[in-house]
């Protein structure tokens, strides 16, 4: 059984749309065969194909050892004919072509709509790697109508803000509750990551996490508190995401430990993972959003109200790309379209925030100046 890779080429769109080939798939070896079949002859393959007899040669008995069989039938004085294998395989050819047209040409069009936009001198990219979150899809979907294509990678928000720092993307989204002290868990997760002075903050939203139940809550979960009297079954989500490191926070305040939940061994890595789990029984409740309990149909029991923040460099705060984003986040469509979902409100979209004014942790004190009668 011989595998089978697809490639593309990129060229320019010539002004004579016949002069293209009409093959949806192309492949060199049944170029080279469809040419000997018609000219009966190597060398006018060759001369059809603007390729030299030597090439063409060499190229039918590459191909040979390849696929462990012959290819072409030829002696002097005789025309050049394929084999049985040669022409079984021309009709393959023919038969994908038939069979895939559609299918091929749809993703065609597709690519050439997707590589357009590397060429439009208006358009924008931005690469995100993110916490999992239900709005930014939403908000791809709506920046790319003006012209804004964000590339959105989901992941743990350490793991987020660390491709930031690394390079490896242009913006990192995490998430902090609202109201935040000092020493807890989130500090722990994110503060040596961040640098005041180098990052930038960027609002998005505030979003609600609590528990999510099945529909009914039959339980009658109420609080983690309830959680762990009950010794629900509870589903996590992955360590290193920023739920898991908000889970650690809420446990803390109501005193608990995560040890004395009863964590299923398996961890979900995203909130619709989690909201799945319940749903198929595979557990009681997990910590999760509002808005993808309330999409799958489960209860949901508030706790907490967080901020979904976007981070960048400060030198890609003003590139036209960023600028565009702020733009789009600040469009009263947006906004309207944000607030639909269940737990979301839009809270400083788009504004540019600084870590000091919006975090707690770095409290930098101005040093005491000197009187003269003191100095020396």
């Amino acid at each position: 059984m011989h595998s089978i890779q697809l490639h593309y080429t990129l060229n320019r769109r010539d002004a004579n749309p016949q002069a293209h080939d009409n093959a949806l798939l192309r492949h060199p070896l049944m170029a080279l065969l469809q040419a000997v079949a018609q000219r009966g002859s190597i060398s006018a393959a060759a001369r059809d194909l603007g390729l030299s007899y030597r090439h063409v040669w060499g190229e039918l008995k590459r191909w040979e050892e390849v696929m462990g069989q012959e290819l072409i039938v030829w002696e002097k004085g005789q025309s050049a004919k394929l084999t049985e294998f040669g022409a079984k395989l021309m009709w393959a050819e023919r038969q994908t072509q038939a069979r895939l047209a559609p299918q091929i040409e749809a993703l065609r069009a597709d690519l050439e709509r997707t590589f357009a936009v590397a060429f439009d001198p208006k358009a924008h990219m931005l690469t995100l790697y993110a916490s999992h979150d239900d709005a930014l899809p939403r908000l791809r979907e709506h920046a790319s109508s003006a012209g804004l294509h964000l590339d959105i990678r989901f992941c743990g928000s350490v793991d987020a803000i660390r491709a930031l720092n690394e390079g490896r993307c242009t913006l990192a989204g995490f998430h902090t509750q609202t109201h935040m002290g000092v020493g807890t868990h989130t500090q722990q997760a994110y503060q040596h990551l961040l640098q005041p002075g180098l990052h930038k903050i960027i609002g998005f939203a505030s979003r609600t996490q609590g528990l999510v139940v099945p529909p009914g809550n039959p339980l009658h979960l109420h609080s983690l508190a309830d959680v762990v009297r009950t010794q629900a079954r509870f589903v996590q989500r992955s360590l290193g995401t920023g739920t898991r490191v908000l889970l650690d926070d809420l446990l803390q305040k109501a005193q608990l430990g995560s040890a004395q939940l009863n964590a299923q061994p398996d961890d979900e890595p995203s909130h619709t993972a989690l909201a799945e789990a319940i749903a198929a029984g595979r557990g009681d409740v997990g910590l999760g959003l509002e808005s993808t309990a309330r999409a799958r149909g489960l209860g949901f029991v508030a706790l907490t109200q967080e901020q979904f923040h976007l981070v960048c460099l400060k030198s890609a705060l003003d590139t036209p790309a960023t600028q565009a984003l702020r733009q789009v986040l600040q469009t009263t469509e947006w906004l309207a379209q944000l607030n639909t979902l269940a737990g979301y409100q839009s809270e400083h979209s788009g504004e540019v925030q600084s870590l000091r004014a919006l975090l707690p942790w770095w409290t930098f004190k101005r040093a005491k100046k000197t009187s003269p009668k003191h100095a020396g």
